[in-house]
């Protein structure tokens, strides 16, 4: 295993793993952000994101305006 590491790939393990995200202050859509004003902003909203996927979804949390409030695993 030279030059691999544990982090890395789909081991099962990490591939089935899901995070349940409670985000504040979402804009309603994307076109709204786009607007100089404020359109309309949600209460909480939870959203399911695989663990590959999290860097990505913060990403897109912040690009339209919502607050992360927490992060836990999802248990089925």
């Amino acid at each position: 295993m030279l030059g691999q590491s544990a982090l890395v790939g789909s081991n099962g393990v990490s591939a089935n793993r899901v995070f349940v995200y409670e985000v504040s202050g979402l804009r309603q859509t994307e076109e709204s952000d786009n607007n100089a004003y404020d359109f309309r902003r949600s209460g909480s909203v939870f959203l399911k994101v695989p663990y590959a996927r999290m860097n990505e979804e913060m990403r897109r949390i912040t690009r339209l305006g919502g607050t992360i409030v927490s992060i836990k695993p999802y248990n089925n």
